[in-house]
This record gives C-alpha cells, sequence and structure tokens, in this order.
C-alpha cells in the first residue's frame, strides 16, 4: 500500500529536494504548516509517517513530538525530525529570575549570552530523539541517504503483516504490494489511479462528489482543477476493461462504484 507522509513545518519549502526524493520514491506528501492542522490530518485522513521540522508556525517541533508523544493515537506513529544542520545545539530555554542576580547589574541580557557548559549542551537531534522521534535527518545531508533512512524507520516500526487484498468482481487490489489483477491478469496502473481506484472500492455505493476525490487522492494543497478527476477516471475505465462497468458517472456531481450485487467483499 502507498505510504501517505505528513510534513509539518512552517517553512515547508525548505526541504523541497527531500521531499521530492519521497514522492520519487512513490510516497504521498501532504504539508502542514500548523499544529492543529496535523491533528486534523491524524484524526480525518491518518498517516503512514510524520515528518516534523524544527518550528511549526503555532509551535516548536521538539515540543510538538513531545507531546504526540504523550497522548492519542500518534504514541506508535513513526515520526522523522528534519533539521538545518546536523550538529546545530537546541534552543536554550530562558534563565529564571534567580540566574539573573547572578549576573548583577547586566540583568537578563547578560544572563541570555552567557555560554552553556559543554556539558550541558544538547544538540537539536538529541533533544528530538530524546522527545521521542524515530530518526533525525539534516537538510545538509544527500537526499539519498535521508530517503534510505526514513526507508529504515517504516521498515522497523510496520509491523509485517500477511497480504491485504481488495476484490469485487473479477478485480484484485493488493493493498501489501499496491497492485492490481482483472480477472488473474496483471494491470499496470499509475500511482494516482490506483490510489482513486482505492478509493472507490473502500467506498462502495457511495456518491463520491469531484472535490472530495480531490482530497482523498491529490491532498489538501492541490490547487489544480477538478477535471483532473474526470481524466483519471476515463484512463482508470480504459484499463479496467469490462469491470469499468461497476464505475457509474452521476451527472454533476461525480461518480459511484457500484459493485455486483451491491456488495463488496474483502
Amino acid at each position: 500500500m502507498r505510504v501517505n507522509v505528513v510534513y509539518a513545518s512552517r517553512e515547508p519549502n525548505r526541504a523541497a529536494v527531500i521531499l521530492e526524493a519521497l514522492q520519487g520514491a512513490g510516497m504521498s506528501v501532504t504539508v502542514a504548516q500548523r499544529a492543529k492542522e496535523v491533528h486534523g490530518l491524524l484524526a480525518h485522513r491518518g498517516c503512514d509517517l510524520l515528518l516534523v521540522g524544527q518550528k511549526l508556525v503555532d509551535e516548536d517541533g521538539v515540543e510538538f513530538v513531545k507531546a504526540l508523544r504523550t497522548k492519542g493515537p500518534a504514541k506508535q506513529l513513526p515520526i522523522v525530525a528534519l533539521v538545518e544542520h546536523a550538529d546545530q545545539p537546541a534552543a536554550a530555554a530562558a534563565p529564571s529570575k534567580h540566574a539573573y542576580a547572578l549576573f548583577g547589574r547586566g540583568g537578563p541580557a547578560q544572563a541570555a549570552t552567557a555560554p552553556a557548559p559543554a556539558k550541558d549542551r544538547v544538540s537539536l537531534r538529541l533533544a528530538f530523539f530524546q522527545a521521542g522521534a524515530d530518526e533525525c535527518l539534516s537538510m545538509n545531508w544527500d537526499a539519498a541517504e535521508c530517503l534510505a533512512r526514513v526507508k529504515a524507520v517504516l521498515r522497523r516500526t510496520q509491523a509485517s503483516a500477511p497480504e491485504e487484498l481488495i476484490k469485487m468482481g473479477e478485480i484484485e487490489l493488493n493493498l501489501t504490494s499496491y497492485t492490481l489483477h482483472v480477472s488473474g491478469k496483471r494491470v499496470p496502473l499509475t500511482s494516482k489511479e490506483l490510489d482513486l481506484l482505492y478509493v472507490f472500492l473502500s467506498s462502495a455505493n457511495r456518491v463520491l462528489s469531484r472535490p472530495y476525490l480531490i482530497e482523498r487522492v491529490w491532498g489538501y494543497n492541490y490547487f489544480g482543477s477538478p477535471r483532473t478527476v474526470d481524466v483519471h477516471v476515463r484512463r482508470l475505465r480504459e484499463k479496467l476493461g469490462g469491470a469499468a462497468r461497476f464505475i457509474t458517472t452521476i451527472p454533476c456531481v461525480g461518480y459511484k462504484l457500484v459493485p455486483p450485487g451491491g456488495e463488496l467483499r474483502r
């Protein structure tokens, strides 16, 4: 099954090279800049991997990871942090009012600039690990290495399971290998076509609007034309051959998959 990645960061464009590498490996990437957006995605859509930057618009990255690990379904979610540089120090906590007294007339300004003892310094990578991240990548690393590390995290955290199949009539979609067979014959589909077919099969007998399909297949950040759905449905029907009869068009709304007998086996 395709891996769904959510990247949470205040400046997502800075990680464009790494995100492109993930997408090139067949992963779906959705970008969120605020913690509340991430919570919404996890609650209503879910994801297989959460990539967290140093800062979100409304929260610090380390604190965000720490909060996710203490409550809710994200306790077991694979989390990979992404920092600017591997040896970057974590942000120092503001000194207390008692610490200011130690610096005499210098006050807070001097206290804030006083270097912390070497043994007390914590790198940002270590801070993320201590907060509960499974891995921490650096933007100055090679994209191929970052991709390999992400795949390693997925192998460690995803429990091995038997193949999961969705069967309907002569259609058989393998969610483990993400492949399609029609009447026992392998049918090559693009990743978007496979995603689209999965949405149809998992929502049998439901009318699916074009905006809904856009959100499910292309993600929240897609701003293209809804007619993109029509193009992909047409191509999917062509490849399904006789099995295309199950996908019906609902004028002015979208599409509906009607299985034989109105039932879906899983």
